[in-house]
């Protein structure tokens, strides 16, 4: 007796477990209770996937990673079977990781979960078009901003949030997952102006355009299910998790703020309270509305600029991002900025995901 083909694929997404998706690259901090990804729906709230005295980054015996200003980064995920939504990235000083409002206030770029990277077989139409399993990398690029001073700890905040079909359900969304990577800034040009938040539009199902495929909410904040976890039974691996967060068709547009030409990003903050989290069973998401524009935000520097000295390296000396030299000494102590590197901790290993 043979399977229909229906079986098969809800087969292959359920074969990737729990729904997830996590940093790849830059290296992500990862965390031993989440087997290193970091669901709010599993009850791991963010801003990172662990918090910063947890962080690898504060063992002298963890290699460094070391960019410049003006540096494109790049930034790598892997699908894991799961299509649609949005990816978030922000950078803030790594002493202020532990803090939402601070990742909100420095968000540098949006674009799409789905930028260069699709389903395995793209004829498959069993959850919709272009929404077969696949876990190929997903690429982007993210500008490290001139107004961080030289020497400066900081984080990469990566966020997916908008992603689709939860167990082949596919009016269903997942909640948002979260990941940081952290890195000393050093060498570069300088500029005393704060990056304004872009968004890079188009994915696999609408290319070249500003818009992205998504489920559920295009808002950072609103699939973090507030304050709730979940209550796992043994056996029953669908209670390991609060998801879907909504329930609702298939949806395309840009991120709440950035859309109409809009450059306000989220201003949203610490989890919501239970009254403001998704009903646990399943909110509604309307469909497809037009994503509310929020007023634009001033623009302004949480940096200072080091002035010009020529003792500062030459940003031609300085490694690039994926270099990673083994740390002999003690951990860089920024001479110009109120951001220094916590004490040594213990290194935490990065399971594989579930």
């Amino acid at each position: 007796m043979h399977l229909s083909s229906a079986l098969v694929a809800a087969s292959a997404l359920i074969a990737s477990c729990a729904g997830h998706s996590m940093l790849a690259k830059p290296a992500s901090r990862g965390n031993v209770e989440w087997w290193g990804t970091c669901a709010a729906g599993a009850g791991c709230k963010g801003p990172c996937d662990s918090p910063k005295a947890s962080s690898p980054f504060n063992s002298i015996y963890n290699p460094k990673t070391y960019v410049q200003r003006g540096q494109e980064l790049d930034v790598e995920w892997n699908r894991l079977n799961h299509p649609g939504g949005f990816v978030r990235m922000a950078m803030v000083p790594f002493d202020q990781s532990d803090d939402w409002a601070s990742f909100n206030d420095n968000i540098l770029k949006y674009t799409c979960y789905e930028t260069n990277c699709g389903p395995a077989n793209s004829s498959d139409t069993t959850f919709g078009h272009l929404n077969g399993s696949g876990s190929s990398p997903c690429t982007s690029t993210v500008t490290i901003p001139k107004n961080i001073p030289d020497n400066t700890a900081v984080t990469l905040q990566w966020i997916w949030y908008g992603g689709g079909i939860y167990y082949g359900q596919v009016d269903t969304s997942f909640g948002e997952y979260y990941g940081c990577s952290d890195m000393i800034v050093v060498g570069g040009p300088t500029s005393d102006e704060k990056p304004a938040p872009v968004f890079q539009g188009g994915d696999i199902t609408y290319p070249n355009s500003g818009v992205c495929k998504y489920w559920g909410s295009n808002k950072v904040g609103d699939c973090n299910f507030g304050d709730r976890k979940p209550s796992p039974i043994d056996g029953d691996l669908l209670s390991q998790s609060l998801e879907p967060c909504m329930r609702g068709p298939e949806q395309k547009g840009a991120p709440f703020g950035m859309d109409s030409g809009s450059s306000s990003p989220d201003t949203s903050s610490e989890p919501a309270s239970d009254s403001a989290a998704p009903d646990s069973s399943v909110a509604e998401s309307p469909a497809a509305p037009e994503a509310p524009v929020t007023p634009e935000v001033p623009v302004t520097s949480d940096y200072s600029v080091v002035p010009e000295d020529t003792s500062v390296p030459e940003a031609t000396s300085v490694p690039e991002a994926t270099s990673v030299p083994e740390a002999t000494n003690a951990p860089v102590t920024p001479a110009t900025s109120d951001y220094v590197v916590t004490s040594e901790s213990k290194c935490l290993a990065r399971p594989s995901p579930i």
